[in-house]
Order: structure tokens, then C-alpha cells, then sequence
């Protein structure tokens, strides 16, 4: 059994913030996946999908990004998943917008979810780092990812998702290469090959 994780903060206030990348995508997967209903446990939101032959089980904390760990350590204790059954879908400034990289612990790059989680838990979980750039400038950071996505940016948003739902069989298989490469492949099919950083101005509501 694997726990899939989707990162971002509860709320109707934050739903379309970039920093909700991870929940939008989890949401997705368990659409498509034809997931049961979400319920509250673990102080989180869960239900349980197969995906291709394994049966996973997503969680959204609802305990506020920076304490993340709280309700994912919560989970893969009672389901007795090890750390490395553990993958977490959250957003990433260092990837260009509709970007996707899956990596197998490292850094936690100052992303406060990671922090809790490593914290939490270990180290030595997967991540699947959804790209969502960077606004050029350290000071406007906070803002950005606390504001929502432009009506620019939400038709590649809708799709990175739906292609991270649609290839979710090969992430929960192991294939880290192959999830990848089918998912950008899906995104240049839909002409996001080439999104290019966000500049600053972006991080204004529009």
C-alpha cells in the first residue's frame, strides 16, 4: 500500500493559491481514480483509490502547511506504511510553471510542508515537485505562492493535474522515470513545453 499525499492549506481562502498545487492534484487523481468519498482522519482529509494494481491511500492535511508532518505521520502509523511507500505532491519554485520532477528525498528547499513532514517522519520520502516558478525576487515569494493562480496560468494547471491523475498508476508502481516522462509528454502534447518562468507581476490577483 503506498500514501499519497497532496500538500496545501484548508480553506476556501487559500483552494486556488499556488501553494495548493498539491491538493488540486491529489483532488484529481482521486476524480479520475474514482476514489469513495473524503473523510476527516488523521487531521486530514482521506480515501482510498487503486491505482493500476495497488491500492493507495490519499490524504490532505488540514492542519495548515507548515505542520503537515502532524497529519501525515498520523497516517502512515496507522496504516504501517514505511517512508519510502510515502510520496508527497506539493509546489515548487525552482521548476518552471507546468514542469514535473520526482525525486527520492534531498532538501527541503525552504518549503515549510517538507519541513514538517521530514520533521515528522524521515527523510526518505518520495516527492513529485510540481512547477509552478518563481517570482524572480526572495521578497515576493510569500505572496506568490499565497495568491492565486492567474486565469493565464489555470488552463496548464488543470492539465499538469489531469496528467499527474491520468499516469498516477505508474507513480504508485514505482516507475518514478516513466510517471515523469509520460507526464510531460502529455504537457507538450498540450503546447506547455515551453511555459517559460512567471515574472513577478504575476503574483497579482487577476
Amino acid at each position: 500500500m503506498r500514501l499519497i499525499v497532496g500538500l496545501g492549506n484548508p480553506g476556501a481562502r487559500y483552494a486556488g493559491n499556488r501553494h495548493n498545487i498539491g491538493f488540486l492534484a491529489l483532488d484529481e487523481m482521486a476524480r479520475v481514480h474514482r476514489a469513495g468519498p473524503w473523510r476527516r482522519k488523521f487531521q486530514g482529509e482521506v480515501t482510498e483509490a487503486t491505482l493500476g494494481t495497488e491500492r493507495v491511500v490519499l490524504v490532505k492535511p488540514q492542519t495548515f502547511m507548515n505542520e503537515s508532518g502532524r497529519s501525515v505521520s498520523e497516517a502512515q502509523r496507522f496504516y504501517k506504511i514505511t517512508l519510502s511507500d510515502v510520496i508527497v505532491l506539493h509546489d515548487e519554485l525552482d521548476l518552471a510553471p507546468a514542469k514535473l520532477r520526482v525525486k527520492l528525498g534531498g532538501g527541503n528547499a525552504g518549503h515549510n510542508g517538507l519541513r514538517s513532514i521530514t520533521a515528522q517522519c524521515g527523510n526518505d520520502y518520495r516527492r513529485v515537485r510540481l512547477g509552478i516558478g518563481h517570482p524572480g525576487d526572495k521578497a515576493l515569494v510569500h505572496a506568490y505562492v499565497l495568491n492565486d493562480f492567474g486565469k493565464g496560468e489555470r488552463a496548464w494547471v488543470e492539465d499538469l493535474c489531469r496528467a499527474v491523475a491520468d499516469h498516477a498508476a505508474l507513480l504508485a508502481a514505482g516507475e518514478d522515470a516513466s510517471f515523469q516522462n509520460k507526464v510531460h509528454l502529455a504537457m507538450a502534447g498540450r503546447g506547455w513545453d515551453d511555459v517559460g518562468q512567471v515574472n513577478a507581476a504575476a503574483t497579482g490577483r487577476d
